[in-house]
């Protein structure tokens, strides 16, 4: 199973909960509507004088704010619902097979390479990508570039991927910043997909 089915399998997940979510979140809306419903009719019973001063616009300002209220509520759901999502797409890329995972790496390091003689920095836990890799990775560079790529002594704080090091230019390869950029390109798309055009 390659990255991108790995992606897809976790968003057909995300999809199903996205939608058991919704379904409680309409669930519960329905029962906030009733309950707002029973405290406004209450409130109006109460305050028929303190209404006629103040006219409608205080009742519009309070709804407005209810309204407001429950939106704020409904946007951190859906923030928090994509922050998993993505999170478990990192988790699942870097807990691929060492055979996919490395697969994917040599893809993107030939993607990524510029000379082919930057230094290659890894992840202080990383075990996959190691010398032997890199020399494959060399192999299959072909022309054009010069195939001395070199594993880093320096090791970083992240969790998979790589960087690519040449002198001042780094290029950040890793899963963190693949799956944000990911989930920059396709947010609009998948929250369209996941809640609706709300």
């Amino acid at each position: 199973m390659n990255a991108d089915q790995v992606i897809n399998k976790i968003l057909t997940e995300a999809q199903q909960q996205a939608d058991e979510i919704s379904r409680k979140a309409s669930d519960n809306s329905a029962l906030q509507k009733r309950q707002t419903e029973e405290e406004l009719a209450d409130y109006r019973a109460k305050t028929d004088q303190l209404a006629a001063e103040a006219g409608e616009d205080k009742l519009r300002r309070m709804l407005a704010n209810a309204r407001m209220g429950n939106a704020k509520q409904l946007l951190a759901a859906k923030v928090e619902i994509l922050d998993d999502v993505f999170g478990r797409a990192k988790k699942a890329v870097n807990d691929l097979p060492d055979e996919d995972y490395l697969s994917w790496a040599m893809a993107m390091m030939k993607q990524a390479v510029e000379s082919g003689d930057e230094e290659v920095i890894v992840g202080k836990d990383e075990k996959r990508i190691d010398s032997e890799f890199i020399k494959k990775v060399n192999r299959e560079l072909g022309t054009g570039f010069k195939g001395n790529l070199i594993l880093s002594s320096e090791k970083g704080s992240f969790s998979g991927g790589f960087i690519l090091s040449r002198g001042k230019v780094q290029i950040n390869a890793t899963t963190d910043v693949m799956i944000d950029a990911l989930r920059e390109s396709m947010e609009i798309e998948l929250s369209q997909g996941l809640f609706g055009s709300e």
